[in-house]
């Protein structure tokens, strides 16, 4: 009678975990088919990658506070959305990885939309366009054009849109971690060019005039640039296209627009 009490109680036992088991596999499985737009939702708040050192699209000021064209832009689309927006700091060529790896949610860093990233990332409606530009020393009388970066050296970054453009022009790229590093090491004469956003230089040149460089080259063709995310973040992206479409229709991109350039910067 004893081991048949034991056998009865074992079984209940077993009954029991197996029953909890299951509760906690459906939380889970509840959890993970939330959308991204549901989770940031619920949690209040929106992680977003940038780099905090590229000026003037995401810096810190002399107080120390991060900001630039791309922080208050997410800051505007996320204020309208009711979601906290936090930012992640990190460095360019580890970002995109980061976003692979779920350290945030979505990426703002003047990511440019190109087909490739189209086939495995979602990206929202664009935000800014603008042109790259060729920038070498003032005394350089070798380059001119993108056709004379064969067999010469510049600085990009890795997973940088510039860096493909330079190669395949025949350049050999010294891997950089940003723009502020690749002008120090063009201003040092360890590289011949580099390969930048036009904005970013005129914002350079203002910060630093004593830079001993030029440009020789401005694309034809602006570059378009969107938020970053993970495939599958559909609803999420619907909403932050809404809100941008809405900033542009009322005003509020215009304002942030000339507050960093002085012009509208969407085309």
């Amino acid at each position: 009678m004893k081991k048949l009490l034991t056998l009865v109680l074992s079984a209940i036992l077993l009954l029991s975990l197996a029953a909890c088991g299951t509760s906690n596999d459906k939380g889970k499985e509840k959890t993970a088919s939330k959308n991204l737009l549901q989770q940031v939702k619920d949690k209040g708040e929106v992680t977003i990658g940038t780099e905090g050192t590229y000026a003037p699209f995401t810096f810190h000021d002399k107080a120390g506070k991060l900001t630039g064209f791309d922080i208050e832009i997410a800051e505007e689309v996320f204020k309208r959305l009711k979601i906290k927006p936090k930012f992640v700091e990190t460095k360019w060529d580890g970002m995109i990885a980061g976003l692979d790896a779920k350290r945030y949610d979505m990426v703002a860093n003047e990511v440019a939309i190109r087909p490739d990233r189209l086939q495995k990332y979602d990206m929202s409606d664009p935000y800014i366009a603008s042109k790259a530009v060729l920038i070498v020393k003032n005394d350089n009388k070798d380059i001119k054009s993108l056709d004379d970066l064969k067999g010469k050296k510049v600085g990009q970054s890795l997973d940088s849109n510039y860096r493909k453009i330079a190669e395949d022009h025949g350049a050999t790229n010294t891997v950089v971690e940003g723009f502020n590093q690749a002008i120090d090491l063009l201003a040092s004469g360890r590289i011949d060019a580099t390969l930048n956003d036009n904005l970013s230089y005129l914002d350079l040149k203002k910060q630093r005039p004593e830079l001993p460089i030029k440009t020789v080259y401005s694309e034809p063709n602006a570059t378009e640039n969107a938020f970053l995310f993970r495939k599958g973040s559909k609803e999420l992206v619907t909403e932050v296209n809404k809100a941008l479409a809405d900033m542009k229709k009322d005003g509020t991109y215009l304002k942030i627009s000339k507050k960093w350039f002085g012009t509208d910067v969407s085309k």
